[in-house]
């Protein structure tokens, strides 16, 4: 008999610590949801690390900042090309690897919050050194944020780029 009640008591035991470990797993997930809303400061993080990321021209970095789901629609002079994150990443690189004195900055306004996303209107300055000549861009783009592990990620751009 106590062999019973000492495997009932045990037993007991396990399905408390079960249902506390649900409660503080709620609970959790619950502070969670409430602390996953986009901000204006992780919208601004965002740029500060993007702008970092490209001027140390760390690939791996810029990758954790754009969506596995990133769709990014670039147009010069009435020809649209649109890029994965993949075909973003390998352009970034290819520029890279092919010029030198690369300089990126960003500013972002106009934004929007809606939930975990963010719409903000971003201009970025690129220059960089290519066969002896400085080249700059201007990209003005409309870009949605998400968020991601609590972080704000790019999602989409619709992007107009302007070379100098």
């Amino acid at each position: 008999m106590k062999r019973l009640w000492g495997k009932g008591l045990i037993a007991l035991l396990i399905k408390s610590a079960g249902v506390t470990a649900v409660v503080a797993a709620a609970s959790a997930i619950s502070i969670n949801a409430q602390a996953a809303t986009m901000s204006n400061a992780l919208v601004q993080n965002y740029a500060a690390a993007m702008k970092s990321a490209a001027n140390s021209q760390n690939s791996n970095q810029v990758a954790r900042l754009v969506s596995d789901d990133a769709l990014i629609s670039m147009s010069r002079k009435g020809k649209t090309t649109s890029l994965d994150k993949d075909a973003y990443l390998q352009l970034l690189q290819r520029s890279w690897r092919d010029t030198s004195n690369y300089r990126y900055d960003i500013t972002v306004d106009n934004i929007v919050i809606t939930g975990d996303q963010a719409k903000a209107n971003v201009t970025t300055n690129e220059s960089w050194v290519k066969d002896g000549q400085k080249v700059s861009f201007v990209t003005s783009s409309r870009v949605t944020l998400t968020l991601s592990t609590g972080n704000a990620v790019l999602l989409r751009a619709v992007s107009q780029v302007t070379i100098n």
